[in-house]
């Protein structure tokens, strides 16, 4: 059953014959005392709730409502309805715990949409419980096939991803470059009821700001200098498919607006006409970049963070799930393996443990980079440490992410001796490559390896 609270006969009435209409059972109350003790008297399976009342069109007793509500009923979920202009109101309302906001007048389907997604979520439609399930049990459940792994870490965000997938919640995906948030945001998209439409993915890290409505809502010719011809937006061309918004970190606040508006109610005009246009169409974001923090600077939209952020996948860095590492490059190793023709190609033990130990600091499109250019570069089909360890030679460093300890910490000393130690065990004691690349003279290393009691062979 679906509660609906609204002091508005109409807004009820309405309410009441769409979802009957779809089939469900709902009540109603028209103020905060009639909800309380109709929940009171059957704890429904969702709410709907409007945040302003009559009496105080602050909305500040439909938060009091609402906070009632998950102080004595936490796992009730909510929906917020409010008007465009009071969207602060709905993201304290999210804060206090509602489920989803929708903003009138609003959209029938988006509505529905939403209903259908809470329920999924609060009630998992009966699926299967996958806490404990290992890689051999969710891949029997979803196609996850892309997707090498099966760390813990790993296989905590596919659970998460495999349950939300059938439902049309948004989904922000978070993580370092090169974790594989791309591949994660397609595999959702192919586990889907949308995996026979379209997947469309969007660079916003690309694109400029006077081109941010041209690119995404499309344009009509003429409607600028250089329309020449009628375009088509992303949005539309994702209709009943998936929409990939990769770096939405990175855009700025004016096309944040236009974004956030969009996502709203589904609807949006063309550049040149004012006819609105809608599209049916599943969110995915993804980011490297720390969103609240860029929140909490002013710098991203807060009702916008809480539209793209129903469900939140983290994915690890590569160093933090290391025992996946042998996968990967055993993968990436047999792709090539059957591209070029090479059956007999393999890598040796030796060189399998040293690039485990790396750190990675470009993750999985970093590993991938330096097995492919290896393999292409080298004529033997037995690849050891050596083989890969010229190429990372020449990979370029990524400084900006090294995080040195905090201040009083340690000594200057002991972060020398760290330094030094993991030069060591990088080279595999070599002398020579280890002063290079301390930017040190072998005389002056050797002192350093007797200072700090580091071993070493004196034939290196």
């Amino acid at each position: 059953m679906i509660l609906i609270v609204d002091d508005d006969n109409a807004v009820r009435a309405s309410l009441n014959f769409l979802l009957r209409k779809s089939g469900y059972e709902t009540a109603e109350a028209e103020d905060p005392q009639g909800a309380l003790a109709a929940i009171a008297g059957k704890i429904p399976s969702l709410c709907i709730l409007d945040m302003n009342f009559s009496r105080a069109t602050s909305g500040e007793e439909g938060l009091a409502l609402l906070k009632q509500i998950k102080t004595d009923y936490p796992d009730l979920p909510v929906i917020l309805i409010t008007a465009w202009g009071s969207i602060s109101l709905a993201v304290k309302g999210m804060k206090l715990g509602a489920s989803d906001f929708i903003t009138k007048p609003w959209n029938n389907d988006f509505l529905l949409a939403s209903v259908k997604t809470i329920l999924h979520l609060s009630q998992q439609d009966g699926s299967p419980d996958t806490a404990t399930y290992d890689r051999t049990g969710l891949n029997q459940l979803y196609n996850f096939e892309s997707i090498i792994g099966s760390d813990e870490k790993l296989l905590e965000v596919l659970r998460i991803a495999g349950k939300v997938s059938s439902t049309d919640a948004s989904v922000l995906i978070l993580g370092e470059s090169g974790t594989g948030k791309e591949i994660v945001a397609e595999a959702i998209h192919a586990n889907s009821r949308r995996k026979n439409g379209p997947f469309i993915k969007v660079n916003l890290g690309g694109i400029h700001t006077e081109l941010f409505e041209s690119e995404m809502f499309g344009h009509k010719k003429g409607a600028f200098t250089g329309a020449i011809q009628n375009r088509v937006g992303r949005f539309e061309l994702a209709h009943e498919g998936t929409i990939f918004l990769d770096e939405i970190g990175d855009i700025d606040a004016a096309s944040q607006v236009k974004l956030l508006r969009v996502l709203q109610d589904r609807s949006f005009e063309a550049l040149g006409t004012s006819i609105p246009r809608t599209a049916d169409f599943r969110l995915i974001s993804a980011t490297n970049q720390d969103l609240a923090r860029k929140v909490a600077s002013g710098q991203f939209r807060e009702d916008l963070f809480y539209r793209i952020n129903l469900i939140s996948l983290y994915l690890p860095p590569l160093r933090e799930r290391r025992k996946d590492i042998p996968l990967l490059v055993q993968f990436f190793a047999d792709n090539i393996k059957q591209l070029y023709e090479r059956p007999e190609l393999q890598i040796s033990p030796a060189a399998m443990n040293w690039l485990q130990a790396l750190p990675w600091p470009g993750n999985i499109r970093e590993l991938k980079n330096l097995v492919e250019r290896t393999v292409l570069v080298t004529t033997h089909d037995s690849l050891e440490i050596g083989d890969f360890q010229r190429h990372y030679e020449l990979s370029p460093r990524q400084a900006e992410t090294i995080t040195l300890p905090a201040v009083g910490t340690v000594t200057l000393e002991e972060m020398e001796k760290s330094m030094i130690n993991r030069a060591m065990q990088f080279h595999q004691g070599n002398i020579s490559k280890v002063a290079r690349s301390l930017g040190l003279s072998r005389g002056a290393l050797y002192r350093r390896l007797e200072k700090y009691g580091l071993p070493y062979e004196t034939s290196q």
